[in-house]
């Protein structure tokens, strides 16, 4: 167990899933004095009465939303000063985090982690990151095709759910009193499928009692990224077995690898016409029409999304790689004579599905002349 002293407890979920609920039933529980910090104070109707009464402190924390990252600087700059003020009052037992909606909560922890080990003389840890999971919306959108057209606003809605489902050691399942018995074990089925270790936590309304979010091992940051199917794919799988990997609940999953790149309009016409088959998809891949673009290609259900990331390393200029050859020699140990560090590398993870035909149509995709 850590030998710092203040707790930190990151809250995640969709927007909907009942984050603020359960900060309002953990500060009327009067069993340990709570700060608590939000992204929006007009989300959160807190009584005031209540805060009163317990005596808790609420402060208010804007969070900015970057991409590539730059969360991460936001967080040690910004947010984490907030974070060492409230734990220098020595009353403060715990700080829970209500984290925005749409963050990804790797990027938040890896900013705690990142922060704890480089600062000797703080008082907090992180303790767990718990994900929200709206089970109704759950089992009427993603085991039941998902979300459709009209529900996703900007087409990468599901990902991030499944994101923030992924990333957690700790999954309250809440709204369970909107679903059967039956129902509910199919949801708790299918979120095994994509992540095997976190506590479920059933409750309804938000009701889950603070001890047992407290009263636990401590976070640990590779242990909980190494939960996912997706990183259990790659650590897992052999690359050239004709079979897919299959766990325990009857899920899937294969790691496709090709230096050559993809012809866009190809693939563009193999993610139109996706097999319904798999349920969840991630990595990185490239272009024949742009050498120089890392693009991240993510899919869950009927969704699917191609996102434009950072460099290709060697797409960099001469110098510019020279001097990190020079410094960072190890990086040309998977260094291609022809493509340099470009690779496609994708996880598919499915149920029911000839892995031969799906690999058949990605190399069908697969620009020729490259």
């Amino acid at each position: 167990m850590s030998t710092r002293e203040v707790p930190i407890v990151i809250i995640t979920g969709y927007l909907g899933s009942g984050k603020t609920t359960l900060m309002q039933n953990i500060l009327k529980q009067e069993k340990r004095k709570i700060a608590l910090i939000v992204n929006d104070m007009g989300s959160i109707n807190i009584d005031a009465s209540i805060l009163d009464k317990t005596g808790n402190r609420v402060t208010q924390v804007e969070m900015v939303e970057m991409q590539n990252g730059c969360i991460c600087c936001t967080l040690r700059d910004e947010f984490m000063t907030e974070i060492e003020r409230l734990s220098a009052d020595k009353s403060i037992e715990a700080i829970f985090v209500e984290a925005s909606g749409i963050s990804e909560p790797s990027s938040i922890a890896g900013a705690f982690v990142n922060y704890e080990e480089m600062t000797e003389d703080t008082r907090v840890y992180l303790k767990s990151v718990v994900s929200v999971v709206d089970v109704d919306r759950i089992y009427r959108e993603f085991l039941h095709d998902l979300v459709s057209d009209e529900d996703a606003e900007d087409g990468d809605v599901i990902n991030l759910i499944m994101d923030q489902i992924e990333f957690c050691n700790i999954m309250i399942l809440n709204k369970t009193d909107l679903l059967t018995a039956e129902q509910l074990e199919e949801v708790k089925t299918g979120l095994r499928g994509l992540q095997q270790e976190a506590e479920m936590i059933q409750c309804v309304n938000g009701d889950v009692d603070l001890e047992v979010i407290l009263d636990r091992e401590d976070f640990d940051f590779e242990e909980v990224e190494a939960y996912s199917a997706v990183q259990r794919a790659l650590n897992n799988c052999e690359h050239d077995d004709e079979k897919a990997c299959v766990d325990e609940y009857g899920i899937s999953s294969f790691v496709f690898e090709e230096r050559k790149p993809f012809n866009r309009e190809a693939f563009n016409r193999f993610v139109d016409d996706y097999p319904e088959v798999l349920i969840r998809t991630k990595g990185y891949i490239w272009f024949s029409d742009d050498w120089k673009h890392v693009q991240l290609f993510e899919q869950a259900g009927r969704n699917a999304s191609v996102t434009e990331l950072s460099e290709w390393v060697s797409a960099w200029t001469e110098d510019e790689l020279d001097q990190l050859v020079n410094d960072y020699p190890d990086i040309k140990d998977d260094w291609d004579d022809t493509y340099g560090d470009r690779l496609n590398q994708v996880v598919f993870i499915g149920k029911g599905y000839e892995k031969a035909e799906i690999v058949k149509q990605l190399y069908d995709c697969i620009e020729k002349d490259a």
